[in-house]
């Protein structure tokens, strides 16, 4: 019989995680807290034995997670993305753009925005946007003295926001398969409406780059980097190691960065339709439901990668030597991340084999009974608990998903807003919890201390959840979307307007910045 600890499925539970949390933002420092969690955990699971303790945190979790094909898959893709970012600056091609995009961008608002769109426009998954967003605008931004935690904080929004309201994406994938047979991607468009935190993330954002204010701690950001010229305010030696590593040659053109990003958009969606049979007849929507984001990606990241080095050999832009030592660089690049990466998903495991989901699940389930019309809040406020403590949107729709499933077979005129709920709780898990890996990959992307990011981007994150819980409160008791739609965005830009004039909001001072803005 497998071992099942004294403390399974408790409260306990979720200790791990919450103490990764608490030291990170406390100590603003990732590894250890990560660390520090995962081995909370191991303790709680072996007790007393010292080789119980050390066999869970590498065999159970190190290990496990270093030989998982899913990750390793990811891990893959990840030192493919770095390895195409060291060439296309190494290039000049990311400095082009930039000159180029500085022609035309003549404003901090113009900057924000156009961050803004290209990361909507990169909606196939969310990991390919964090980073490729954060390569090609990080430029412009610096022009324009927007902080890298308020870049991080736009690429995060762009990225599981938008990926949970596409149809073709891997979360569109991912969703559909934890739904039942027949429904997929059906379910997944009917959600769409109902997802009130991505919705009101993307309307969010736009308020706060038109209003021209922040609050909370990225206020302090802000001022900082428009008022001083200090873009990272905490200082972090990974970050500006890898700022200092992106200055290209001024030989570049802008194809030298386009030509690259469009090949890997193509051959990713062509990877992931692939893994999903659409080169064996199977439709392009149902290919994209079946497909394996992480085999899909990492092939598709080799594939461009190899085009990508043939194009610069053409051009006669990098020379094959130079080609070949971007690979190292590259791989070096992603090492933060990668390290990150395997210290959430170690926690995780230890989190799994606590039974962290079936005591949420026995929670979830013991409310059934409740008032009908609060169960998709009640849901949604679960979702966003689970996956932030966990770390993982994707585990969270396994877990709440099915759930919501049986919940809607004695309420089936709630079905849409329940499964939506879910969905929505999860993003918002993955969107600002410190152990996400979309929020260790927006962090990578913009060149940001993870924990800047972190702490700047969770009061906005949370500004959004409690406006989408209150909706969820009231389509429990409508038959449509649009009066909590309607509701939720009065609330939200209420509620900005508040907080831009209160004491601690920073207002955008154009005075305060480059003449090169003027």
């Amino acid at each position: 019989m497998d071992y099942v600890p004294a403390l399974y499925a408790t409260a306990w539970a979720a200790l791990p995680p919450l103490i990764a949390i608490v030291l990170a933002l406390v100590t603003k420092e990732v590894y250890s807290s990560l660390f520090l969690g995962v081995l909370t955990g191991a303790v709680i699971y072996a007790g007393a034995d010292f080789d119980g303790i050390v066999n869970h945190i590498l065999q159970d979790g190190l290990i496990a997670s270093l030989s998982d094909a899913w990750n390793v898959g990811i891990l893959i893709f990840l030192v493919v993305l770095g390895i195409i970012v060291a060439l296309m600056n190494l290039s000049g091609g990311s400095k082009a753009f930039g000159g180029w995009a500085l022609k035309r961008v003549k404003s901090r608002v113009a900057a924000e925005l156009a961050t803004v769109i290209l990361g909507i426009i990169i909606f196939v998954d969310d990991y390919f946007n964090c980073l490729t967003v954060g390569s090609v605008m990080k430029p412009v931004t610096d022009e324009f003295r927007v902080s890298r935690a308020k870049l991080a904080y736009i690429i995060d929004a762009t990225a599981a926001p938008v990926c949970i309201i596409a149809p073709v994406s891997s979360w569109a994938a991912a969703v559909s398969s934890f739904a039942g047979e027949g429904e997929g991607i059906s379910l997944f468009i009917r959600c769409i409406p109902y997802n009130f935190y991505a919705l009101f993330t993307l309307i969010m954002m736009f308020a706060l780059i038109f209003m021209k204010f922040d609050y909370a701690t990225m206020s302090k950001f802000e001022m900082n980097a428009v008022e001083n010229g200090d873009l990272f305010t905490v200082e972090d030696a990974n970050s500006k190691a890898a700022d200092a590593a992106e200055r290209g040659s001024d030989k570049g053109v802008v194809m030298d960065l386009v030509f690259p990003v469009l090949v890997l958009v193509v051959s990713c969606v062509l990877g992931m339709i692939y893994t999903g049979g659409f080169f064996g007849g199977t439709g392009f929507v149902e290919a994209f439901s079946a497909s394996d984001a992480s085999v899909g990606l990492s092939m598709g990241g080799l594939i461009a990668l190899f085009i990508i080095i043939i194009y610069y050999l053409c051009r006669r832009t990098i020379s094959f030597k130079d080609c070949m030592g971007c690979i190292p660089e590259g791989m070096q690049a992603m090492v933060p991340p990668i390290l990150v990466l395997t210290l959430a998903w170690s926690l995780k495991a230890m989190t799994d084999s606590l039974g962290l989901a079936d005591y949420v699940s026995g929670l979830v389930e013991g409310m059934q009974g409740a008032a009908v019309g609060i169960i998709p809040a009640a849901l949604f406020l679960i979702a966003c608990v689970l996956a932030f403590a966990s770390g993982t949107s994707w585990g969270t729709f396994g877990i709440l998903i099915p759930l919501g499933l049986a919940i809607t077979e004695s309420h089936p005129e709630l079905a849409t807003p329940i499964i939506a709920a879910c969905m929505a709780g999860a993003v918002y898990g993955d969107h600002c919890s410190p152990i996400s890996d979309t929020t260790i990959m927006a962090s990578a992307g913009a060149n940001c201390n993870h924990v800047s990011h972190v702490s700047t981007q969770l009061p906005y994150a949370t500004t959004v959840a409690a406006v989408s819980a209150i909706s969820y409160v009231i389509a429990g008791f409508t038959s449509s979307p649009v009066i909590p739609l309607i509701v939720g965005v009065v609330l939200l830009i209420g509620t900005l307007f508040f907080l831009r004039s209160s004491k601690g909001a920073y207002r955008i001072n154009e005075a305060a910045l480059t003449a090169s803005e003027k």
